[in-house]
């Protein structure tokens, strides 16, 4: 659904050549006249879409058995892209600015270095043939690109838990958003890590710690799919 929200609200206002509907929904978002900026905002909207798509398709263990030279050139793909996004994003929030404040800004930039960290990682331990070690970082590279994934469906289900914007602030820079715009990537990968570990060393705590730490997050981020759907990416399809 988000990928039809990217390309259903961002795609269709660009052919519309109605690019200012973009500053709807984003803060810093199309600038008349600014040519370089509002590439680079094209682009990270559009590779938004590409490694959406991209990342779910890259873990699915039948691809890479039944396919490995298109896993490895999708994956190529992904990891690139993954680079260029972040840098994009970067650029974009020192430049442009964003919502939220310096914890929004401080929070997206610790997201992407460890995005470019993570994507670099991976390639190097694929081009060595370290599989496993590739493996890992990979899935690190997906949990952390979906950051802003995360971030939305994370922000309407606690909108929807709480019954109303509690701890959002007037000014988007409230106590929840603020935990949030690190929160949204750093839960995420600490479940990951939970994950790779209870593989390592198989233990009824860590088999329970992972379990829970899945369960909690499949529960919360399915209730922010259903939020974001219904109140965010719908709504502007409309």
């Amino acid at each position: 659904m988000f990928v039809v929200y990217i390309l259903g609200f961002y795609g269709a206002a660009a052919v519309a050549r109605q690019p200012e509907r973009w500053n709807d929904v984003l803060v810093g978002g199309y600038v008349a006249g600014g040519l370089i900026g509002n590439l680079v905002l094209a682009a990270h909207l559009l590779m938004a879409a590409i490694i959406t798509i991209g990342g779910p398709l890259q873990l699915i263990p039948q691809l890479r058995a039944r396919a490995l030279q298109l896993h490895r050139w999708m994956g190529r793909t992904y990891i690139v892209t993954a680079i260029l996004i972040s840098l994009a994003g970067l650029y974009m929030v020192w430049t442009r600015g964003t919502a939220g404040g310096d914890a929004m800004r401080v929070g997206i930039s610790i997201n992407g270095v460890l995005i470019l960290v993570a994507a670099v990682m991976a390639w190097r331990h694929a081009a060595a043939r370290r599989i496993d070690r590739h493996r890992r970082w990979a899935m690190a590279t997906f949990i952390l690109v979906s950051g802003v994934w995360f971030f939305r469906v994370g922000l309407l289900a606690w909108i929807m838990i709480n019954q109303g914007p509690v701890g959002i602030g007037d000014d988007f820079n409230g106590p929840f958003v603020r935990f949030w715009a690190y929160g949204c990537y750093l839960a995420p990968l600490a479940v990951l890590i939970l994950y790779l570990r209870a593989q390592d060393r198989p233990s009824p705590l860590g088999k329970a710690a992972t379990a829970a730490g899945l369960i909690v997050l499949t529960l919360v981020m399915g209730l922010g799919v259903v939020g974001a759907t219904m109140g965010m990416w719908l709504p502007r399809l409309t």
